[in-house]
């Protein structure tokens, strides 16, 4: 396969133009080599390697795209590697649009990359269940029982999975599985509390039902108690986020397509994520239908109305209604937040606003946790290290809680935090403030 060049110059904005290889290079060549990307990602932070790092993968693709190199093995394992986190996006003074090209070409490896036998099946199992729920719960109703009558102990004692190396990574990063009690669907509806501000669509994500069913609770109680009206479609699909993400650009579309009806049909003012990763995929439906005339201006309409839950609550006065938190809270920036959305006073506003709260700011609180959607599972050689990282700096700032908004850090530092023994809990903004509007009467967060 050499000199074949990356293809799907089709996939790519309209502004970008193709060469002779088929890869649009005009945004690429906005890169200067300047090297201020480096300092900001986290793949080069942990191997000082230059193909590891957002210039040296630009690099790598100009090269196969104009000819001048082979399609293969090094080209994928540096593109696998990088944890899309987009935090040299946000720091490019060029402003070059790394993430496109970074899902332009792994569009173009998947469809053309003969992956080893065990790669492809991981990647395949992975990406065929979480995006669905329906799947997904089945598995994890099994999941649940494994736990809860301790055959996950037996198995990981008696090291029965260590045939298969890669399962039994992927099963020691199980989380608790919460009780299927606990994943009974929100009402539809749930009418705003005293002065009506509007109706906002709530996305309650495809693993997050099940393994964070009270975020979403909370969520949808904070939501109402600010004066929102909030719409919970009983069938919305996935997002699209984790296909986006991973090069199956014609399944994030259909996904998108079923998200974007299923709001719709709730007439609301905003669509709510609560999720960093959801949120910036939804955002990006204007780009994911950029050449599609049917669906373009539908999708800009769309991502136009997506918020995150902080940007909506951030804005509110709660005119006394919060009780006092007194807890300490070092604040993590999830990768999709701080940099694909570029969101990061909200947050921080929305913690100060709870009376006795004390909030912590963290050193490289938005370098990557290793969590990058299903990354720590396909990549535990460089999530392990980034997460070990992380844990550093939150014992550094010795808080009681380290708050996240998105469930894949979440998850990711609540196992971090366990496996170090470490006091902190890692926790949503949203469940402190809904902790501050119930006071007592309300469980505290475990």
């Amino acid at each position: 396969m050499a000199n074949a060049g990356i293809a799907g110059a089709d996939k790519l904005p309209a502004q970008a133009s193709s060469n002779g290889h088929g890869l649009g290079l005009n945004y690429l060549e906005d890169c200067v080599h300047c090297g201020l990307c480096l300092a900001s990602c986290p793949t080069y932070l942990t191997t000082g390697v230059e193909m590891s790092s957002p210039r040296g993968r630009i690099a790598m693709v100009r090269a196969f795209g104009d000819g001048r190199g082979a399609f293969g093995s090094e080209l994928v394992r540096h593109l696998d590697q990088c944890l899309g986190c987009l935090a040299c996006q946000a720091a490019c003074p060029s402003g070059v649009v790394y993430g496109r090209m970074l899902e332009t070409a792994r569009e173009t490896i998947e469809q053309r990359y003969p992956r080893p036998a065990m790669d492809r099946w991981t990647r395949r199992l992975l990406v065929n269940l979480f995006p669905y729920p329906g799947r997904l719960r089945w598995l994890l109703h099994g999941l649940y029982w494994y736990q809860r009558l301790g055959i996950a102990q037996v198995v990981r004692a008696a090291k029965l999975l260590a045939i298969v190396p890669r399962l039994a990574r992927m099963e020691a990063a199980l989380p608790p599985v919460p009780a299927p009690s606990s994943w009974n669907g929100l009402p539809e509806r749930t009418p705003a509390v005293g002065v009506r501000r509007g109706t906002v669509g709530l996305l309650v994500g495809c693993a997050q039902r099940f393994f964070l069913p009270d975020l979403n609770r909370a969520t949808v109680s904070v939501l109402a108690a600010a004066g929102y009206e909030v719409f919970v479609p009983a069938e919305q699909p996935c997002c699209g986020a984790l296909h986006l993400h991973s090069g199956d650009l014609n399944e994030a579309r259909r996904l998108a397509r079923g998200v974007m009806a299923a709001f719709e049909r709730g007439n609301v003012d905003l669509v709510v994520a609560n999720a960093a990763g959801c949120g910036a995929a939804m955002k990006e439906y204007r780009d994911l239908f950029h050449d599609t005339p049917e669906w373009e201006g539908r999708a800009e309409a769309f991502s136009a109305r997506v918020r995150d839950v902080s940007e909506v609550l951030a804005h509110v006065s709660w005119k006394g209604t919060l009780k006092p938190v007194p807890v300490s809270v070092a604040y993590h920036d999830a990768c999709h937040l701080a940099h694909a959305q570029r969101i990061r006073v909200e947050p921080r506003t929305v913690l100060r606003q709870i009376p006795g709260l004390r909030l912590i700011e963290m050193e490289e609180s938005d370098v990557c946790c290793g969590s990058a959607g299903i990354y720590n599972l396909l990549q535990p050689g460089m999530a392990e290290p980034l997460l070990e990282r992380k844990i550093a700096r939150i014992r550094e700032a010795d808080a009681d809680f380290v708050a996240a908004g998105n469930i894949g850090c979440l998850l990711q530092i609540r196992k971090g935090l366990k496996d170090a023994g470490c006091r902190t809990q890692a926790i949503h903004p949203v469940e402190l403030l809904d902790w501050s509007l119930g006071g007592n009467a309300r469980r505290q967060p475990r």
